[in-house]
């Protein structure tokens, strides 16, 4: 499941809340989140099982922070 900035419209004070129900899911299914919220990020980072990818953008190229070309991806494919 993807949630593209799920924050939209809330009040910053609910992030962490929502961090946690994102959490729960994610026991269930693999959850990706996009987000610029920091509140938020830095309330699913808390999570031992999380796993944080940051992009930038480089002379107009999105490139994953700490990443070389021909390292692998820092996330895993689940098994099928």
């Amino acid at each position: 499941m993807i949630l593209n900035e799920p924050e939209a419209s809330l009040h910053p004070d609910l992030l962490p809340a929502l961090a946690r129900l994102i959490g729960v899911a994610a026991k269930q299914t693999q959850i990706w989140v996009i987000s610029h919220a920091a509140r938020l990020i830095g309330a699913l980072k808390q999570n031992p099982d999380c796993t944080f990818v940051q992009l930038e953008k480089k002379l107009g190229e999105t490139q994953i922070v700490g990443q070389g070309r021909l390292d692998k991806p820092v996330w895993k494919w689940m098994a099928r």
